[in-house]
């Protein structure tokens, strides 16, 4: 398949996880890549790994002039963005309500929500509303649906990205450009594993114990993968979903189940 032949994409947080491998599948499928994160060796390898197609962009996606530079090198060498994947994110610091600091909410809000605002803006302005195409892709999480104890500040932004997908999607639509939202439950990769080796820590209990927890009331009782992810993500991006535009959709194993 070449779905995105012709097409110029963005992906933030691409340097770990999720990332990485959309970046490595929109390129396998004829798009041109840019490739940003704040861990330059990460996505110089990547890039590298992808070839000319794509560009690694070190950026710090809270930062307005980061965010200015990002979109540039997408258009100062291809002339267009096509796709915005607004993956970016940060789990900040577990804490209870009563136990949390402004620095810990305000920092996850700004990589996690206005990040996705900063990026989406850029890429309206400089090329998609003017060209009336584009595809605006936001990453939330199973806790913007339920929320999480002691993730008060990581719930609150992934429920607010829900919201600015609808947004963009009503102001960008009639030029053309849609914009979806992408909800992963618990995707296997080292940020989770991480987090289970600590809950279980805290438990008195087994890694596999602890993981075994946290998928029992799924139910498929499996962890999606990255690449699960990636494959819904490109779908979306894909011309294959034309008409589907402000949605909020899960992959996660049956965790939330809307309609």
């Amino acid at each position: 398949m070449a779905r995105f032949t012709g097409k110029v994409a963005i992906v933030t947080g691409a340097s770990t996880g999720l990332g990485p491998v959309m970046a490595r599948m929109l390129a396998d499928e004829g798009a041109k890549v840019v490739l940003a994160a704040r861990r330059k060796d990460l996505v110089e390898a990547t890039a590298a790994e992808i070839g000319e197609a794509a560009v690694a962009v070190q950026a710090d996606v809270t930062q307005e002039d980061d965010v200015a530079a990002m979109v540039e090198a997408a258009m100062s060498r291809w002339g267009q963005v096509d796709i915005m994947m607004n993956n970016a994110a940060a789990p900040g610091t577990d804490k209870f309500v009563w136990e949390q600091t402004l620095e810990n909410w305000n920092a996850t809000i700004a990589v996690d929500v206005t990040a996705a605002m900063l990026c989406s803006r850029e890429v309206l302005r400089r090329s998609m509303i003017e060209r009336k195409t584009g595809v605006i892709l936001n990453f939330s999480s199973g806790a913007g649906w339920k929320g999480m104890p002691r993730k008060s500040h990581y719930s609150v932004a992934k429920a607010g990205l829900r919201v600015l997908t609808k947004v963009i999607a009503m102001e960008a639509g009639p030029y053309g450009v849609r914009c979806n939202c992408v909800v992963p439950g618990v995707i296997d990769t080292e940020l989770y594993q991480n987090w289970v080796r600590r809950m279980a820590g805290e438990q008195g209990i087994s890694f596999e114990e602890m993981r075994a927890k946290t998928l029992a009331h799924l139910p498929l009782q499996t962890a999606s993968t990255v690449e699960d992810v990636a494959k819904f993500a490109l779908f979306l991006a894909s011309d294959d979903a034309r008409t589907i535009t402000g949605q909020s959709m899960n992959v996660d194993a049956g965790d939330v189940m809307v309609g």
